[in-house]
Parts: C-alpha cells; structure tokens; sequence
C-alpha cells in the first residue's frame, strides 16, 4: 500500500490543470420571435484551459471538504444567421473571459481498491468573477456585454490512483451556471435578439496530491 497514513492527514493540497469547453444556454427575447432578419441564435462550445490548487481538509473516513482557487480561461461563442438578399450570412461571436474561480465542494469517497485505487463523487458551488468581461466597457456596436460575476452549481466524479510520493487524480465535472450574465445594451446590434445566457462548463483535471 503507498503513502498508508495519507488518509489520517487532516489537510492536504495539491495541483491541478486541465481543459474545459464552454458554452451559453441561450434563452431568446420576445422580440427575436418578431425580427424580420435574424433567424438563428445559438452558443456553440468552445475550448479552454484552467490551473487550479487544492486544499482538502479531511471531514470523516470518506467525506472531503475541499476549496480550489483556479484561474480559467474559457471562451464561449455565439452563432448568429441573418438574412440577406444573396443568402444567409452566418456571424460569429466570441466571448472571451479571464476567470478567477473559488469552487467549494464535498468529495465523497470509496474505500481503497487493491490498496491503492479509489472512485469518488463530489457536488457543490462556484463562484466566478471574470477580469476580461466588457459589462461596463463601451466597445464597437457589434459587441455583446455579459456580466463579470457569476455562481454556478457543479458535480463530478474521479479516480484516485496513489503512488509512493502523491495521488493522481483524473476528474470530470460539469458546471451549470444559475445567474443570467447578459447585460442588455441599448444600441448594440444583437442586444435585443437575446433575453438571457447561461453558462455551461465542462471540466476535465489532471490533479496531483500530497
């Protein structure tokens, strides 16, 4: 069995990096059903990349409280299909975002599998604030603004594989963010096609323990 006392540890830390790809739930306005000229909206997923630290603080035999400070670096991108006179012309947006994120969640976790493999699961929240957001910038027409904070419910599993110096963790986990970020702007070309969006994450990490 590697590192045999880990699981006494109260706390322990670790790394992590990854990648992610992103995406808004688009939820139309009124007035798209009525515009004469665009058809389509939709966000399509795009990819990311995201480093994160770990702190875990043991709560019982199985359960973790663990808090992962992480820098993001999503992006997510809108489709918009106009008509015109020779033919529908296909206009794509992408939001870029710089996230500083404080997820907190409870792991839960198995008993060791032929000593030193085990599965969790884990659930909990997401708080973001994004450095790149352009909610308060004026920028040209055809931008659209979203706003800089964001909270989002997430849940995932993993493998823990231990090895004679550290744990290897691959993990999966989907983010589903609740606010609306879209800040409606008079003026702006496609700001009233639109009534909300939300975010849509999916995270895989590679994280090393101690």
């Amino acid at each position: 069995m590697n590192l045999p006392f880990h699981d006494q540890k109260k706390v322990h830390f670790g790394l992590g990096f990854g990648s992610n790809s992103s995406k808004f739930q688009v939820i139309h306005s009124e007035e798209f059903i009525q515009h004469d000229s665009i058809k389509v909206v939709e966000s399509t997923r795009a990819p990311g990349f995201h480093l994160t630290i770990i702190s875990d603080l043991h709560l019982t035999k199985r359960m973790d409280l663990r808090a992962l400070p992480s820098l993001i670096l999503p992006e997510k991108d809108i489709r918009f299909v106009e008509l015109a006179a020779g033919g529908d012309t296909t206009i794509s947006k992408t939001i870029e975002s710089i996230y500083i994120d404080l997820p907190v969640s409870l792991k839960y976790k198995s008993d060791r599998i032929f000593d030193n493999f085990r599965f969790y699961v884990l659930g909990g929240m997401r708080f973001s604030y994004d450095l790149a957001s352009n909610s308060k910038k004026r920028k040209a027409i055809n931008i659209l603004k979203v706003d800089a904070l964001d909270y989002a419910v997430e849940y995932g599993i993993g493998l823990e594989f231990y090895f004679p110096l550290f744990i290897f963790s691959p993990e999966i986990k989907i983010s589903t963010g609740l606010p609306n970020v879209f800040v409606p702007t008079e003026g702006l070309q496609y700001s009233t096609v639109l009534d909300k969006l939300k975010s849509r994450t999916f995270f895989l990490t590679f994280q090393f323990e101690g």
